[in-house]
């Protein structure tokens, strides 16, 4: 690569990763884009309220069919099982956790006895959103945000709505209803569309192409030993991240495309569906700041349906329970459980050593961005502005960590069956153990302090 010119670098880039891929992910998305786009114009038709439901749960299965083929039918049925599960427990005041066990039990005897484990983690994604729905219609049921069982047509339209069916994301059972009403067409929505699906290209093709090409090229990984384990660790790190900002973008551009995430603003509808923001990952003020914007739709669940249960427990006990049900979510994957359960430590610890050094000093530099009016003696100024970005610069060294486990040269297969055990440990090991070991000091520095 270092002996080629910089023309001959981005020709062949160009031809050998950057076209094929964008028009590989095109040829993969072109049928549910345009299936989003019919049922967006056939609700503007004015439509029976029960024809709307019908026609997102046939695009839905059209959608689940074109990625999975007969696979298709573990998310119907997990889909059928939560409605049975709901309707025989419509009378009790706890449907939210009797769906959620009922979801439990079914994700893992699935994963162990039912599927194959390629394909049980290829549905993942649309296993999780199904879940997400369903437990979120359960609480909001026992709430009374939400006043009856909806229909079975009614249930599965939503669970099954074209817009986030694949790739997500998590939406209220309130903004289904708003999407199917058919809202106007306008140039405003149309630009959002093509903006989330340029942007969701954009990190398709940097997630494919920074291993093999930019990241070797303009950072090449030689010199010391220990400085090229952490430069591979950031490399995998980073490729992992754009290819969530891929799906995160794609899924604003799908369920915009097939009406939902907009907000009313007096006289019109502002199409402001926000599922990643990846500068406050990428450049992050803190680990609770990373979490947070990594997909804010699954944040805002996991607040309302599982921290905010949870919190009778006590907070620490609360992020453990809110971590634990987000590892469950995605499955029996041993290394993706160890990285979601560091950060559970890894953000508690932080948050509670941020607030306690707030106070003492008197300054801004919580984990979350003070509000104009707080109390704080010191707001912005060098020494506030030093810490904060100590603790940014310790928050990109943590997402190093925890994404070198997701190697870029790992087969797909190995990927999709997931990794473990032995692979988490021999990874970690590689670098010490220092995220750990550095989380268990500044515990250690809050006790002194606290």
């Amino acid at each position: 690569m270092a002996t080629f010119s910089r023309q001959e670098f981005f020709q062949q880039l160009l031809q050998d990763c950057l076209l094929p891929t964008a028009q590989q992910g095109l040829d993969q998305i072109w049928l549910l884009l345009a299936i989003c786009l019919g049922c967006r114009l056939l609700w503007r038709l004015g439509l029976p309220s029960c024809l709307k439901h019908a026609s997102t749960v046939a695009g839905g299965f059209l959608s689940l069919y074109h990625f999975f083929e007969l696979h298709m039918v573990w998310v119907v049925l997990l889909s059928l099982l939560c409605y049975l599960a709901l309707f025989l427990c419509r009378h009790s005041s706890h449907r939210g956790v009797l769906v959620s066990v009922t979801i439990l039990a079914y994700l893992l005897v699935g994963e162990t006895y039912m599927v194959d484990t390629v394909a049980w983690h290829r549905m993942r994604g649309a296993q999780m959103i199904v879940a997400m729905k369903a437990v979120s219609l359960g609480f909001d049921l026992d709430r009374g945000e939400v006043s009856v069982v909806p229909s079975p047509v009614e249930f599965m339209g939503y669970l099954c709505f074209v817009g986030t069916v694949i790739f997500g994301p998590w939406i209220s059972f309130h903004r289904y209803l708003e999407a199917i009403q058919g809202r106007p067409l306008s140039c405003r929505w149309l630009q959002k569309v093509a903006q989330s699906l340029l942007l969701a290209l954009l990190c398709l093709v940097l997630s494919t192409c920074v291993g093999p090409y930019l990241f070797p090229y303009f950072i090449p990984l030689d010199g010391d030993h220990l400085l090229r384990k952490w430069l591979r660790a950031y490399e995998s790190a980073i490729s992992f991240r754009l290819s969530n900002y891929f799906v995160g973008f794609l899924s604003e551009a799908t369920a915009t495309l097939a009406g939902t995430g907009f907000t009313k603003e007096k006289d019109h509808l502002e199409w402001d569906l926000t599922v990643s923001k990846p500068l406050n990952v990428e450049l992050p003020r803190s680990m609770v700041e990373v979490v947070t914007s990594w997909n804010l739709p699954m944040s805002c669940w996991l607040n309302n349906y599982v921290f905010k249960n949870a919190l009778h427990l006590g907070t620490f006990s609360a992020v453990l329970v809110t971590y634990t049900a987000s590892a469950l979510l995605h499955g029996l994957s041993f290394h993706l459980a160890a990285v979601l359960l560091s950060l559970a430590f890894i953000t508690y610890v932080e948050h509670i050593l941020r607030k306690c050094l707030a106070r003492i000093l008197s300054a801004c530099i919580l984990s979350r961005r003070c509000p104009p009016d707080c109390s704080h003696q010191y707001r912005s100024g060098l020494g506030v502005r030093a810490l904060n970005l100590l603790f940014g610069a310790l928050a990109i060294f943590h997402l190093a960590y925890l994404g070198s486990l997701f190697d870029v040269d790992v087969d797909d297969t190995t990927e999709e069956q997931g990794y473990g055990m032995a692979y988490t440990v021999h990874k970690w090991s590689e670098l010490s153990w220092a995220s750990h070991w550095v989380t268990f000091g500044c515990w250690i520095f809050y006790c002194l302090i606290g």
